[in-house]
């Protein structure tokens, strides 16, 4: 019998004398806990990424404080992962998922800014207030279902209590995911948190774990109308081009990784949304490939500001001969993240541009809205790391680099991101016979026909043609004779003009300063559009008017005792009648 025939144990079957105690063991563990090819995975991914990350804070971590609390907290939330992704009694689920929220505040804790207690504070907030929305929706769910095991739940979409119930659950996924509207946590965490736990992140408390619970509830537990599955789609398209849009103008590494991490989520939802094969697995594709690419980013944005010093783009540039290994993986996880060929991030976004395509042949008129949303987005994407890629690495050093002596970072820091960017490779160019084979295409349990065409091989072996004729080029160059001169601007020579060095910083700014754009930027910096910040400014304002109406004076007191006695008469009065 193969695991997966497990979770169908009926609780109900009578265990007689015969049953060894290991069997009774296993069945009641399966009573709340599920092995499933999805299950398996995701944790399988999630020790993996775990494992590079202990690597990777071996040394980051060295001679900090609390280092060892540290620890301690990455393995509890790896445990909590797990927890969380075997559950199957909903009870047990919603226990480790409330847990992760505080193991992310603590870990967010271990950075050193002067905000960083703040913005732990509005993540476990942010996502704690979804999980009191995830309990009211477990209640829905068990009332119209009848049970609290995952496996046992299949509710049809209707408009009423199941639409809600699945909203409840669906905004707690997304919560965690980082998905807009609850967004705002990702790039305060990404900029405040240490880089060990911003790396983490994707592939245990946000994305692997978010994206997994809304798969869980698109495809098993609930089974969607096309209003609903027209409601991802939405959402997904707008996260992509809203928070890249953000991501274009932000002057500081991290938080711009950070808001990249909230537009990818925008093309797994969008994928789910589909609520056809080819989209479903290229969300859950693109999943797994977010992780992998994303951590990479962090990881190299952790070398950068170790050795550096800063991860503000103006005070960057030039690193790429000082750090070759982290350029090169970070230029590998750049590419893959903006879906250029034949990386992973490129086959999973296909495979996504195949759902809606296919979604809108069945009818969704809004479908190429979508499509448009998703292409204009990797676009978008590939010109922001342009820009990242020439202010770290390309362009000139600034003045306050050029005064340390920057160099590659140690082994264990070096290792996990060559081995994610290795991943990025492998998972692309061999897409089809590796992850998909091997991993997405078993966990859905049913296939899965590709309308496109997409030829890895070919694309890889042309796209290799093309660099050795590059190198060739090089080698003609560096073997003849040439002639040296320092670089000048206007006739002016860029050594004695220092002011002339172009960051990579001013890029897009004339997207900043577009007649429609500009007022949208400035809200945006002011958090107009985070309900974090909404709800705060709610909060204080009826704090304020409670305060002065209790102001210590008994007569006040006594006055709202009496206004509220005679609203309380009057409301019964009308109900006896």
């Amino acid at each position: 019998m193969a695991i997966s025939d497990i979770v169908l144990y009926d609780r109900d079957r009578h265990v007689g004398p015969q049953t060894s105690g290991g069997l009774l063991a296993m069945t009641s563990f399966f009573l709340y806990f599920r092995i499933d090819p999805l299950s398996r995975l995701i944790a399988a991914f999630a020790i993996l990424f775990y494992v590079l990350t202990a690597i990777y804070s071996r040394e980051y971590m060295r001679g900090k404080q609390r280092a060892g609390q540290y620890y301690i907290c990455l393995l509890l939330t790896l445990a909590a992962s797990l927890g969380a992704i075997f559950a199957d009694n909903m009870i047990v689920f919603i226990v480790f998922w409330g847990f992760l929220g505080l193991l992310l505040y603590l870990l967010i804790n271990f950075g050193r800014k002067e905000r960083t207690s703040e913005t732990a504070k509005k993540a476990l907030i942010t996502v704690g207030g979804t999980d009191v929305l995830m309990v009211f929706g477990i209640a829905l769910a068990w009332r119209l279902s009848g049970s609290i095991r995952m496996s046992e739940i299949h509710i049809g979409m209707t408009f009423g209590t199941a639409a809600m119930s699945y909203l409840c659950l669906a905004a707690g996924a997304l919560a965690k995911a980082g998905s807009m509207p609850f967004h705002s946590w990702v790039p305060d965490t990404a900029e405040d948190a240490p880089v060990p736990v911003t790396a983490y992140l994707p592939a245990s408390l946000d994305k692997l774990l978010g994206i997994y619970l809304l798969a869980r509830l698109s495809l098993g537990i609930f089974r969607l109308s096309p209003a609903l599955n027209s409601v991802l789609m939405m959402v997904g398209g707008l996260t992509i081009i809203a928070a890249v849009m953000m991501a274009l103008v932000q002057h500081d590494l991290k938080r711009l990784l950070g808001y990249h991490a909230v537009s990818q989520v925008g093309y797994m939802v969008l994928g789910i949304g589909t609520g056809n094969p080819v989209g479903i697995a290229g969300g859950l594709f693109h999943m797994l490939n977010h992780a992998i690419y994303k951590s990479c980013l962090f990881f190299c944005g952790g070398n950068i500001e170790k050795n550096a010093g800063t991860t503000n783009l103006e005070n960057l540039g030039g690193l790429a001969k000082q750090m070759p290994v982290t350029f090169t993986a970070f230029l590998v996880a750049a590419l893959a993240i903006s879906g250029v060929p034949p990386l992973n991030g490129f086959a999973s976004k296909w495979m996504i541009y195949q759902g809606v395509i296919e979604a809108a042949h069945s009818g969704s008129r809004l479908c190429i809205v979508w499509l448009v949303a998703a292409l204009f987005g990797s676009a978008l994407t590939l010109a922001s790391f342009m820009k990242v890629v020439h202010a770290v690495f390309l362009g000139r050093q600034s003045a306050r680099l050029a005064k340390k002596n920057v160099r590659e970072v140690e082994t264990t820091m070096g290792i996990p991101p060559v081995i994610l960017a290795f991943l990025c490779v492998l998972f692309g160019v061999f897409a089809a016979g590796i992850p998909l084979r091997l991993f997405i295409l078993p966990s859905l349990g049913y296939p899965v026909f590709f309308p496109g065409v997409w030829n890895a091989g070919l694309a890889t072996a042309l796209l290799l043609a093309g660099i050795l004729i590059g190198f060739f080029i090089y080698w003609l160059g560096v073997i003849s004779k040439t002639r040296r001169s320092e670089t000048f601007i206007g006739g002016e020579s860029l050594e004695s003009n220092p002011e002339m060095r172009i960051s990579g910083t001013e890029f897009y700014h004339t997207i900043r300063d577009l007649p429609g754009m500009k007022p949208l930027y400035g809200m945006a910096e002011r958090r107009r559009f985070d309900p974090y910040d909404i709800c705060s400014r709610a909060t204080g304002g009826v704090y304020r008017i409670v305060s002065h109406l209790h102001n210590g004076i008994l007569p006040t007191y006594l006055s709202w005792c009496l206004l509220g006695a005679t609203i309380l008469f009057v409301f019964l009065h009308g109900a006896a009648r």
